[in-house]
């Protein structure tokens, strides 16, 4: 639960305020609307997790009026993905603090939160051109609390090269596995170890791949059990759910 919001109902139960008075407080400012945006200021109170911004299509100048408006409200990080280096190089004149991986496309202001999940996630490629995808699922399971450990380039290619790792595939309480071209990985992984594993199709391949899509299909209609599956290069999709099910258990 959010600290701000606990503190404001720990009052209530404390009778340092009325219900009354933390009924304004929770309603106070839902979101901020700053003309091209309305920023959604409650979003770690209903999730756990503040808002996260999109760089892809937003201009440096709107990027940083986001940012700045959300640290206005809270001290957290602020994770910003599909940031494009020149957009980055830009950003950080006006944000000094800002922590940019070219290859992920991602952009932290601020802190990571401290690992605090229940276990390990295990992000595993088939091969190196995964790792661009690769690195977004991570460095955001990392961005929310989450230990990571990464195995790459490991796909069914060379199937041994996964083997040698089953030491660390089955110490993980949740896997990602990344992978293109016929996307198989994702089943093979399925099959060997009694985590959850989440499917991420990349647009790595040939004609035929159809740029993520024969990759997507393999993965939904994978025959292994407990593996699911999001959209094609969606790193971040991938590393927010592994970071729900790795804290799954603990205290609110």
């Amino acid at each position: 639960m959010n600290t701000d919001l606990y503190k404001i109902l720990e009052d209530v139960r404390d009778k340092k305020i009325s219900v009354k008075e933390a009924e304004l407080l929770i309603k106070k400012e839902p979101y901020a609307d700053i003309d091209f945006a309305k920023i959604d200021l409650q979003r770690k109170d209903r999730q756990g997790v503040g808002e996260v911004i999109y760089g892809a299509g937003k201009t440096p100048e709107r990027i940083i009026a986001i940012v700045k408006r959300m640290q206005e409200s809270s001290d957290d990080g602020i994770l910003i993905t599909r940031l494009s280096k020149e957009k980055a190089e830009i950003v950080s004149k006006e944000l000094d603090d800002l922590f940019y991986h070219e290859e992920s496309m991602i952009g932290i202001v601020g802190e990571k939160r401290k690992a605090d999940g229940t276990g390990t996630v295990v992000v595993v490629t088939g091969g190196t051109s995964d790792i661009p995808v690769a690195e977004e699922a991570a460095l955001t399971a990392e961005f929310l609390g989450n230990k990571v450990d990464r195995i790459y380039d490991v796909g069914v290619a060379g199937i041994h090269r996964l083997f040698s790792a089953m030491d660390r595939l089955m110490d993980a309480s949740v896997i990602i596995a990344i992978a293109g071209m016929e996307g198989a990985l994702a089943s093979v992984v399925g099959g060997l170890v009694s985590a959850p594993v989440i499917a991420v199709p990349t647009s790595v391949g040939y004609g035929a791949s159809f740029e993520g899509l024969s990759a997507l299909l393999s993965m939904l209609n994978s025959c292994a059990a407990g593996v699911s599956v999001v959209n094609i290069d969606n790193g971040f999709g991938a590393g927010f759910y592994a970071s729900l099910i790795n804290h799954m258990g603990e205290s609110k």
